[in-house]
């Protein structure tokens, strides 16, 4: 007997372990194939930034390039918060007292691509902070991380 998804199943009614694990496999395959792909389409048509048009819908596709790229809402939802409070999401936010700039306020940095920015800022908190909640946490003491 087969399932709908012709997977082997047992005179119980039950799918096997093995077509389970390969059936797990086969979605984060999926998914990792949906995640090139919609990396792809934001990268290639959204980066335009150059054009003078509505900011909020630029932040907007980099809100949703940083959500692909962490994949975890909770995480999401804390650099959110952390980058809101740091530049408003605004790729050429410029700190008066430092030389911190961009999206993630990187000291000392000189990419004005806003989806650069976004990959550098999630690179420094994975080494500084290990998580953005981490990173949002010891912001909230703080004021900088």
């Amino acid at each position: 007997m087969t399932s709908s998804l012709d997977l082997p199943i047992d005179s119980g009614g039950t799918i096997s372990p093995a077509s389970r694990a390969a059936t797990r496999n086969s979605s984060r395959g999926i998914l990792r194939g949906i995640y090139c792909l919609l990396t792809a389409t934001l990268i290639f048509t959204g980066m335009n930034t150059s054009n003078a048009h509505d900011l909020s819908k630029d932040i907007e596709m980099y809100k949703v390039y940083t959500h692909i790229k962490l994949m975890n809402a909770k995480e999401y939802r804390c650099i959110e918060l952390l980058w809101n409070a740091e530049s408003k999401w605004n790729p050429k936010a410029n700190n008066k007292k430092s030389t911190a700039f961009g999206i993630p306020q990187l000291l000392k940095m000189t990419e004005t691509n806003p989806y650069l920015q976004i990959d550098l800022g999630l690179k420094y908190i994975a080494k500084r902070h290990q998580t953005p909640c981490q990173a949002w946490a010891y912001f909230k003491k703080v004021k900088h991380y």
